[in-house]
């Protein structure tokens, strides 16, 4: 099998296109739409690469980015973060807390998948 991808996000149609694409590819994807237990669903499931949303119900993707990055088990997990938001405050504020790369929404298919690649196989 593939390797494995935890997408967090709340959209319907984000979570729809994104799974189309990168099981496509050959990668397994489980979603996850809640903030507030992504970090348990992250621990359960030890994904290849971490798709995150910045904006979530329950608790923000910044304040799960940090939570994972300050255990040692996840500080070089690969974590992605989508975000409607793309203020440069919020990009600061990501890589501060350890984001591995950033992602402005809209975005093509291109885009995710050269990220994905990226992430993954360097």
């Amino acid at each position: 099998m593939g390797k494995r991808v935890l997408l967090v996000e709340d959209e319907p149609n984000i979570i729809e296109a994104i799974t189309f694409l990168l099981s496509r590819e050959g990668w397994h994807v489980d979603t996850h739409s809640d903030g507030a237990t992504a970090v348990d669903k992250v621990r359960d499931l030890a994904p290849d690469l971490l798709m995150l949303d910045h904006m979530l119900p329950g608790k923000s993707g910044l304040d799960i980015l940090t939570e994972l990055r300050s255990d040692s088990d996840y500080a070089a997990l690969p974590i992605l973060m989508l975000t409607a938001r793309g203020q440069m405050r919020d990009r600061a504020q990501a890589e501060e807390a350890g984001v591995s790369r950033f992602m402005t929404k809209p975005f093509s298919n291109t885009e995710v998948l050269n990220a994905v690649r990226d992430l993954t196989y360097t």
